[in-house]
């Protein structure tokens, strides 16, 4: 039997899925206040626990119709059924088992009823409502029970004033009012659901049933305000397209029904992006975007850099402000000089000059040349507390110049040496020399980070290499000095050699 059940209601789903699907005719259900007789017979189906044979049902129901949509409906049916007698009539099977004996039920009850579809020929409706069941049995009380009704059902028309009618309703129950029988025949707890699935013929008397609906909107002629409206397109009560969004593609026709506002659509009612960019036609203040760039909320490219190649076809993405770029957003540097193009503000650089930060030659100073000529630099401009090696401000500017001249270089090995005068003992020298040039080295470390510092020593010489008489006051200053000795004087001279060749090259 719940095989029987469910397949009764999959046939009911099914219809209920062609119906909606149907397209409106002029066989519809009648409009205006009617009255409807249905005449029917079917079959019902009781639950588990319902002390009930299953069988036959008929009757016949009287209702009223409140125009296409709503109406209410009272049924009158029967059924002649067999049921177990124990002690007494309990309509549910007792722990005894008795012979069969014969039973009539009869169901009263009244529904709100309310179409689905009422402008097509085929009308699914739901209804719920409240009946009462009587149960009766010769020679026994009988037995009533009240509940709630719900369930759905099928119109098919031949003509509005004729169709056959099936349906399927639940008759709900409970055995609350059995507790005096507990101690007999315990009553199951829980609500019992019995189904019944009946077919009929219906009638409607009065009401009106000759609609002119020349667009097949489900809106008659002489109600519709817009009589030409598109096949599929959903429709007010006055017959005119409901276009929710807004975007000129009525409802029903609409296959995307949530357009922002101002966006154009195509002619189902899709956003269009003629660039491809991800911003729809509307709303895009820039239409024609390359294919590729990112581009703002509006549909504009967005150019974070500011180099002219919108970001996604960039491929240079953090180009300094002023620099030229080639059409993949990266700096071009015609002359080679580390200088791009736009910044820089000598552009004919010679090959393997040094440039400064405007891309211009830098001259060479003397203690670089010291360095290329000699292979090491003497500096008498850094100076200490006496006796100490604290370096002094003034030593400052020196200093400088020698960071932007050895960071020139960065694959030479310095060392770093300290010498002093006569003054004082030979132990003392010593060890303010080695002092001082550590003082200059940490200087570096701590001044000049471009420096390769693994490439940096020092040492202290003491009074041991004058340069000049430690008699005169002049000639022990000269001996005061701090030198700055290449340990590799292969690599400088290659390149020695190989600036000397650019140059060349560049004449």
């Amino acid at each position: 039997m719940r095989s029987l059940r469910a397949r009764l209601v999959a046939l009911f789903i099914a219809a209920i899925g062609f119906a909606i699907c149907t397209p409106r005719v002029g066989h519809a259900e009648v409009g205006g206040f009617h009255v409807n007789l249905t005449p029917y017979a079917g079959f019902a189906t009781w639950a588990r626990d319902v002390n009930l044979q299953d069988g036959a049902t008929y009757g016949g129901r009287l209702g009223l119709g409140f125009g296409k949509t709503f109406g209410i409906e009272g049924t009158y049916g029967l059924s002649s059924t067999k049921t177990q007698v124990n002690t007494g009539l309990n309509p549910w099977v007792g722990s005894a088992v008795s012979p069969e004996t014969d039973a009539d039920f009869t169901h009263m009850g009244g529904d709100l009823q309310i179409n689905l579809a009422p402008s097509s020929a085929i009308n699914p409706y739901i209804f719920g409502g409240y009946a009462s069941h009587k149960i009766e049995v010769a020679g026994q009380d009988e037995k009533s029970y009240e509940g709630p009704n719900f369930g759905g059902g099928l119109k098919m028309h031949f003509s509005p004033r004729w169709a056959f009618r099936v349906e399927a309703r639940d008759m709900v129950w409970d055995y609350e009012d059995a507790e005096k029988n507990q101690a007999i025949n315990p009553a199951p707890d829980g609500m019992q659901h019995n189904l019944e699935y009946t077919g009929g013929i219906m009638w409607s008397l009065g009401g009106t049933t000759t609609v002119v609906d020349t667009d097949g909107d489900g809106i008659g002629d002489k109600k519709d305000e817009c009589p030409n409206t598109p096949a599929g397109c959903v429709v007010d009560a006055k017959g005119c397209p409901v276009d929710t969004d807004g975007d000129g593609v009525c409802d029903g026709v609409d296959t995307c029904p949530a357009t922002p506002s101002g966006v154009k659509v195509d002619e189902k009612g899709c956003p269009m992006d003629s660039d491809g960019d991800g911003v729809p036609d509307g709303p895009d203040q820039c239409a024609s975007t390359p294919a590729g760039c990112t581009v703002d909320a509006n549909g504009c490219p967005v150019d974070s850099d500011r180099d002219g190649v919108c970001d996604g076809l960039d491929q240079c993405a953090n180009t300094p402000s002023g620099a030229r770029v080639d059409e993949k957003g990266c700096p071009t540097d015609t002359d080679g000089d580390g200088v791009f193009d736009g910044i820089d503000q000598c552009p004919n650089t010679p090959a393997g000059a040094r440039v400064d930060a405007a891309g211009c030659p830098i001259e060479v100073s003397v203690m670089e040349q010291e360095l290329l000529d000699k292979g090491m630099i003497t500096a008498r401009n850094i100076y200490f507390d006496t006796g100490k090696a604290t370096l002094k401000p003034e030593s400052e500017q020196t200093l400088r110049e020698l960071c932007t001249i050895l960071q020139q270089w960065p694959t030479l090995k310095i060392e770093v040496g300290g010498h002093t005068d006569s003054q004082g003992g030979d132990a003392f020298n010593q060890k303010l020399s080695e002092e001082r040039a550590g003082s200059v080295r940490e200087w570096g470390r701590a001044n000049c980070p471009g420096l390769v510092q693994d490439n940096f020593s020092s040492a202290g010489y003491g009074e041991k290499s004058p340069v000049a008489s430690n008699g005169t006051a002049k000639g022990r200053a000269q001996n005061r000095r701090v030198e700055f000795k290449v340990l590799n004087p292969e690599e400088l001279k290659r390149l020695k050699e190989r600036r000397e060749t650019l140059m060349k090259e560049s004449k």
